[in-house]
């Protein structure tokens, strides 16, 4: 079974900045795209960054320009920078690592809470 462990949630001022991280206990290269997703209270899980398996990147609207997915393939890890933290980010954020599109392979993370006052 594979398992995704999150880490590096916590609470920070608005304008401040967290870094993600996410291990995984499987070679990153064995999913198809690996992503950080993120829900807040009351709304949907939302896509928040992907990076596949070929290292393209993809980017939800709202967090272009202030965060960045990137991979360390030595360490299994697949991270998520995030800078000029607004309070709108406030969410438990979630690790995903998915197979290709016919394949079953589908996993998250158990989620770490990001929190940020105004």
């Amino acid at each position: 079974q594979v398992q995704l462990v999150e880490s590096g949630g916590g609470l920070v001022q608005a304008g401040g900045s967290l870094r993600l991280s996410c291990a995984a206990s499987e070679s990153i290269f064995s999913f198809n795209v690996m992503g950080w997703y993120r829900q807040a209270p009351g709304k949907q899980r939302e896509l928040v960054a992907s990076i596949t398996k070929g290292g393209i990147t993809n980017y939800a609207d709202s967090v272009k320009g202030r965060f960045t997915v990137s991979r360390d393939s030595a360490k299994n890890t697949v991270s998520l920078q995030m800078n000029s933290l607004k309070p709108e980010d406030t969410a438990v954020y979630y690790c995903n690592a998915k197979g290709l599109p016919l394949s079953s392979r589908n996993y998250w993370g158990q989620g770490t809470q990001v929190t940020v006052s105004s």
